[in-house]
């Protein structure tokens, strides 16, 4: 089968095509034929070297897919040859074929492509996760959503709206924070131009925002503090600004805040379970109609030069997720 390898740490063109032998499923393990893989900033980063598969993953980048199910492990029995789905994995999506725990996979919801149903998982996940089942969205809540222009931004733009949250963004363009306005967020501050604390506080009446998902991390904290209402909370799922910041307790002490922190990638298969049993039950059933939750496809690239993608996702450019089709 066709992959993409990571020749060496470096720039986009230190991917190579490679043939590599189709998986075999192992216990509870199903095997997908990949007809469009997701591009993540995380591969961004593994293939600079900053951010290695966790111990037993695959080498090869990618974590989200789309396709049919070739092939069943022992002990599968929520899939068969032949159904359509879509997955979160740990790592391996660049490829014609990708072995994951049946678990971490979905089926592609009704009306949606392959392509589309690849914009799904990674953001998905992540998002549902740290937006509604660790931040505690609720309806009628506002929430501050940085880079939502990305793929998780616009992902998350439309759960805040499907779950009847009032939704912020934070976007570099005038171009993006259309865009953002367009999927539902109530008002988007290019932060370029705009300080998008005191821009929180005038949209609140000076209460603050109840929730900020954040991926900037070190250079934000301070400042994400201070656009929080009391009782807030700061979920951070990137450091595209840093990993250190210094932390105002007192801040923390006075406005009573939360600030947390997770990543997906490292998971067990169980709790990636977990989070898809949690979006099979509450989101799947949304997607059809493709209302609130729809997809957002920035463009698409072959395979075997997703080296184009990586330029295209660094170049800052994108509004929504690259995909790549095999």
């Amino acid at each position: 089968m066709l992959t993409i390898e990571i020749s060496k740490p470096g720039a986009p063109d230190v991917l190579r095509p490679a043939e590599r032998p189709i998986p075999t499923p192992q216990n509870e393990e199903i095997v997908i034929r990949v007809a469009a893989a997701g591009v993540a900033r995380a591969d961004l980063l593994q293939r600079q070297g900053h951010y290695p598969p966790p111990k037993g993953a695959s080498d090869i980048p990618g974590l989200d897919v789309a396709g049919t199910v070739y092939a069943l492990g022992a002990g599968v029995r929520s899939w068969k040859v032949g159904d359509e789905v879509c997955a979160i994995l740990t790592g391996g999506g660049y490829a014609e074929y990708c072995a994951v725990p049946s678990m971490q996979a979905l089926p592609i919801p009704k009306g949606w492509t392959y392509v589309e149903a690849a914009t799904l998982p990674e953001n998905l996940f992540t998002v549902y996760d740290n937006v509604v089942t660790r931040g505690g969205l609720r309806a009628g809540e506002t929430i501050l959503i940085h880079g939502g222009s990305s793929g998780i931004g616009t992902m998350a733009i439309m759960l805040a709206g499907a779950k009847g949250a009032h939704a912020f963004a934070t976007a570099g363009s005038a171009e993006k924070c259309v865009a953002c306005l367009q999927l539902g967020a109530e008002h988007a501050i290019n932060y370029k131009e705009e300080d998008f604390v005191a821009e929180a506080q005038k949209l609140t009446q000076s209460r603050g925002v109840n929730l900020i998902l954040d991926m900037v991390g070190g250079s934000y904290l301070d400042r994400n503090l201070d656009a929080l209402a009391v009782e807030g909370r700061l979920v951070i799922v990137a450091t595209q600004g840093g990993r250190t910041a210094t932390l105002d307790i007192g801040k923390l002490l006075l406005k009573r805040l939360r600030v947390m922190g997770s990543t997906m990638r490292a998971r067990p298969s169980e709790a990636k379970g977990e989070v898809a049993a949690a979006l099979f039950a509450d989101i799947w059933p949304l997607l059809p109609a493709k209302d609130h939750i729809r997809p957002m496809v920035d463009s698409t690239f072959p395979l075997a030069e997703a080296w184009r993608a990586h330029e295209r996702l660094e170049s800052g450019g994108n509004i929504g997720k690259i995909v790549l089709v095999t």
